[in-house]
């Protein structure tokens, strides 16, 4: 069977772990929030599918152990999809560091928000060659004169997208003109 690891995966990214789930992956999911875990597994109908993977990814080593847990258990990793935020500086980069290890081949769709710089981040990016890497950019929609952020459905409809069509870089929404982009 083949394996995914989703950061985000019960919140906003919660239909692309049900997507993945539909079609043969086993879905390890890094979370914090247990009720929402719950909600999920109930929704992909079978707990076999799923490992929870409870960690604040901020912490270095537990992230690492749970990592390495996951794919001891379920086999290496072929797909990961990680929305991570910028308070946990390493948390990619341990990611890709135990993914890696022994692995021959797996994909990386790195989530980034509408204001990052896909330049900047690809270049800080440490990606060794089993890996092929694929940004995909969260940006807002217009509706008429006024726009606001994508809902958690268009962002987890566009992810599909982006792996299905496997682009290096995959805008969802719109990030042009910078100005007209929702409050925060």
């Amino acid at each position: 069977m083949k394996h995914a690891l989703i950061v985000g995966g019960t919140g906003m990214l919660s239909n692309v772990s049900l997507w993945l789930i539909e079609n043969g992956y086993h879905v390890s999911i890094i979370a914090r929030n247990a009720e929402r875990m719950k909600k999920l597994i109930q929704l992909a109908g079978s707990d076999r599918t799923v490992t929870p993977l409870f960690v604040d990814y901020r912490n270095n080593d537990d992230l690492k152990e749970k990592i390495n847990q996951t794919m001891k258990h379920n086999g290496n990793i072929d797909i990961v999809v990680a929305w991570i935020h910028s308070i946990a500086e390493n948390a990619l980069q341990i990611i890709v560091n135990e993914v890696s290890k022994g692995n021959t081949g797996w994909e990386l769709f790195h989530i980034l928000g509408s204001s990052a710089n896909l330049d900047e981040i690809k270049k800080k990016a440490v990606v060794p060659i089993n890996c092929k890497y694929y940004q995909v950019q969260l940006g807002f929609k217009m509706e008429g004169t006024r726009s606001r952020w994508l809902t958690n459905e268009e962002i987890s409809e566009g992810v599909i997208e982006a792996i299905k069509k496997k682009k290096k870089m995959f805008m969802i929404g719109q990030i042009e003109p910078w100005e007209k982009r929702p409050n925060l």
